[in-house]
């Protein structure tokens, strides 16, 4: 795998996914070449602090997915607490207030599958921990457009469930415990072929 060959890195995760995703997004080197969207489940309530305390640990520009917005390599985006996040075939952003998928809003499954659509092949899939099993039609949906997945290891994740349903749900190209996936990404993006 090499990162030219791809878009956007889509990631999901839940509970534990906070400490999860601090091993990785402040690892992403600053000439990192593709748009980071991320779901991670939060309360509906909740702040802007996940975006506080990403912005200081991460050499990428982070911030909040805006509606009708175009993606931007480099960038980390994350997903409103309020709105299932959705990536449009023109490559701009689009919120939708529906029911939850999977007890949850924004959704990981709602994001990947049009993530998929828009981007086909060229979209990275990330399952990180989480206790319900979100993100695993969606994962399909990128492995059956020719994209490429990850997911943590099961066995290292706080919560394994989340994991362990993408798993099931398809045929995943690499499972990875946390560090060995920070490690990989890294080399992908040095252009190195793993």
């Amino acid at each position: 795998m090499i990162l030219r060959n791809f878009d956007v890195m889509v990631i999901g995760a839940s509970a534990g996914g906070w400490t999860a995703l601090g091993e990785i997004l402040p690892y992403l080197p600053p000439e990192w070449p593709l748009a980071v969207v991320v779901v991670l489940h939060l309360h509906p309530t909740s702040d802007q602090f996940h975006l506080k305390h990403f912005s200081r640990s991460c050499s990428l520009q982070v911030k909040d997915a805006e509606e009708m917005e175009s993606l931007s390599p480099g960038v980390i985006y994350f997903a409103s607490p309020q709105y299932h996040l959705l990536i449009e075939r023109d490559r701009t952003f689009s919120f939708s207030s529906e029911n939850k998928v999977c007890f949850s809003r924004p959704s990981i499954d709602v994001l990947f599958e049009s993530a998929a659509t828009a981007y086909g092949s060229k979209v990275i899939g990330v399952i990180l921990t989480g206790a319900n099993t979100d993100g695993a039609v969606g994962l399909l949906s990128i492995k059956e457009y020719g994209g490429t997945t990850v997911v943590q290891d099961p066995k290292t994740a706080e919560s394994p469930c989340m994991p362990q349903a993408a798993i099931r749900a398809t045929t995943v190209d690499y499972v990875l415990d946390l560090p060995s996936m920070r490690q990989f990404f890294i080399q992908c993006s040095a252009d190195k072929y793993i």
